[in-house]
């Protein structure tokens, strides 16, 4: 299913930057996507995912997508195995839609509140890589750290954010979707976990 000329993870990203460029030009299309709780409850189911192929502005679309490329490829390998080839598409759905529900659930009846972005997507793709990956080194505002150390500081510092007023991240999002992307792949092939350990054993000479 879905042969593509492109792997799953670059036509993702092209169906993510055309519709976001759309939204940055067209308001009626970012206020038809965005995630807003009130829209939920007229029906607007489509939302649960549609809201991930928004953004806010061109740096967080631009720190999505280029982290979604660069750990969307090695996942795809994985994720492509089961459900037909369908597997890291239909994981990249579920992600967006586990990663929103619980942010749904504290906002349903607020029509103050919304999100957008594929922010929950994307931490649920860098945490599984970080499962078989974890201790590779990626930039971090061109500082370059063990994949596994930047999991543990970006949780910390997401629980840390979101316990603050006035920030306009949706960090439960980020959080959910990393939890998703770890549980999911584990429950996918069980034997991750135990690679996982294997990796952590063997550190590396940095």
């Amino acid at each position: 299913m879905l042969n593509l000329p492109f792997s799953h993870t670059l036509t993702l990203i092209i169906i993510t930057v055309g519709i976001s460029l759309l939204g940055f030009s067209k308001q009626d299309v970012m206020n038809r996507l965005i995630f807003w709780p009130p829209a939920i409850q007229k029906g607007q189911y489509d939302r649960f995912f549609a809201y991930g192929f928004v953004h806010a502005d061109g740096m967080h679309l631009l720190f999505n997508m280029i982290t979604l490329y660069f750990f969307g490829n090695y996942m795809e390998q994985f994720y492509r195995q089961y459900l037909d080839n369908m597997g890291f598409v239909l994981f990249y759905f579920g992600a967006l839609i586990f990663s929103i529900l619980p942010s749904y659930l504290k906002h349903k009846n607020d029509y103050q509140w919304a999100s957008l972005g594929a922010s929950g997507a994307v931490s649920a793709v860098l945490f599984a890589y970080i499962l078989f990956q974890p201790w590779s080194r990626i930039l971090v505002f061109f500082i370059p750290m063990p994949a596994i150390l930047f999991a543990v500081l970006y949780v910390v510092y997401s629980i840390w954010s979101s316990k603050q007023q006035g920030s306009h991240v949706n960090h439960s999002a980020h959080l959910w979707g990393a939890l998703y992307g770890v549980v999911v792949t584990i429950i996918i092939n069980p034997a991750v976990i135990v690679f996982f350990f294997q990796q952590i054993q063997n550190i590396p000479a940095f």
